[in-house]
């Protein structure tokens, strides 16, 4: 958990997540955010090795560290703090446990599906990325194909340049494919700046 240097553009408060299946370049992406977004940063990779350090849990984790980060986004959105989620976000079960957070602490959600639709680029990425978490180690390229890996209920893995939202969050799709890193943190702040400013025009109704 970590806060970058520099005070938000966005403003505001929000809960925002980055999903995606492992390798796809969440994390690039959220570095590249974070250079521009003051926000507290979970990482779903950090929390299940520290888990697996305690030595109170070994090998697959389950659902512990998704617990934990939920309950650590709270207790920050709580203080007023913007929170940046990096984590798979695999199934309806987590992606609803997330607006349940930012629900609760009066937030808006912004659901950014991150992906690379070049699967010879998205396995060369797998198989030679180095880990900064210290003791993890990344899944290789079969496990990455038999990821359990729900659709969302828009049609899954389609590029989206806009938003589309629902009663508890916003969504966007990123090619990391298409994209620099640097340009699809542009397109979350823009989609960010936009969602909040939606966000405060409801609160003054």
């Amino acid at each position: 958990m970590s806060v970058a240097p520099i005070l938000s553009p966005a403003g505001g408060l929000a809960l925002v997540v980055l999903g995606g299946l492992p390798g796809v370049g969440k994390s690039t992406v959220a570095r590249a955010l974070l250079a521009q977004w003051r926000a507290v940063y979970l990482r779903i990779d950090t929390i299940e090795q520290a888990l697996r350090d305690s030595m109170a849990l070994q090998g697959d984790v389950g659902p512990a560290g998704y617990v934990v980060a939920y309950a650590l986004a709270r207790t920050q959105l709580a203080q007023g703090l913007p929170v940046l989620v990096d984590c798979v976000n695999p199934l309806a079960v987590t992606r609803h446990a997330w607006h349940a957070v930012a629900r609760d602490a009066q937030a808006p959600c912004l659901d950014v599906e991150i992906i690379c639709s070049d699967i010879h680029a998205h396995r060369q990425r797998v198989d030679t990325r180095p880990t900064d978490v210290p003791g993890l180690v990344p899944p290789r390229w079969e496990a990455v194909l038999q990821h359990d890996y729900a659709p969302w209920p828009e049609g899954g893995h389609n590029r989206v340049e806009g938003m589309k939202s629902s009663a508890d969050a916003s969504r966007m799709v990123i090619d990391t494919a298409a994209h620099t890193a640097e340009q699809a943190a542009a397109k979350v702040l823009a989609a960010l700046r936009a969602l909040t400013v939606r966000a405060a025009g409801r609160g003054r109704d």
